[in-house]
């Protein structure tokens, strides 16, 4: 009967999909309040999606997919968008896409050559994504207040943990690729 409700985080992923361009279009135009809460809003559903699929066994094949694009579209998108705005750095915005291009194609071609399922996020990828969201949210909070933000320490914390996170998973993506070659 559990299995009937795998729809529940699923839906919570099509929202913060569906949040997306709102939340674009309003940092866009400069109305962080509206950003602000719009993106609260969908990093409410990121984590309710995650605690209901996992903690209740509420997972589903489609929600595996939707999931990590719903992450990636609602988190490279508003990076995009802050950096066309000049509110983050483009060293900030540079690691972070490139991190997300690689770790696409990483897990891309582990899959193609492993014929594995997508592989699943490590503690650091997690730990990206977590202060990755309490940075926008800052940023989107400071502009809200018409506060100046100096967030150096900050984006060099966030900058060091991005490119750890993905040297891992590089280690992971080499360690499946040789176990396969021997």
């Amino acid at each position: 009967m559990i299995k009937y409700f795998a729809f529940i985080p699923n839906l919570l992923s099509i929202i913060r999909i569906g949040l997306v361009y709102p939340l674009l279009n309003n940092i866009y135009l400069l109305n962080y309040k509206v950003s602000l809460i719009i993106f609260v809003v969908a990093s409410i559903t990121d984590a309710l999606d995650g605690y209901l699929a996992r903690k209740l066994n509420w997972q589903s094949e489609l929600g595996k997919i939707l999931d990590p694009v719903a992450d990636k579209l609602l988190l490279s998108g508003t990076i995009f968008v802050l950096w066309l705005s000049d509110l983050i750095p483009f060293y900030m915005f540079f690691i972070l896409i490139a991190r997300d291009v690689i770790i696409l194609l990483g897990a891309a071609f582990q899959m193609t050559l492993t014929d594995s399922k997508a592989p699943y996020p490590n503690f650091l990828g997690k730990f990206t994504t977590i202060i990755l969201i309490v940075y926008i949210a800052i940023i989107l909070l400071a502009s809200f207040l018409n506060q100046e933000s100096n967030l150096v320490i900050l984006e060099i914390f966030i900058s060091s943990v991005a490119i750890f996170s993905l040297v891992t998973y590089a280690i992971s993506w080499i360690k499946n690729v040789k176990s396969i070659n021997e």
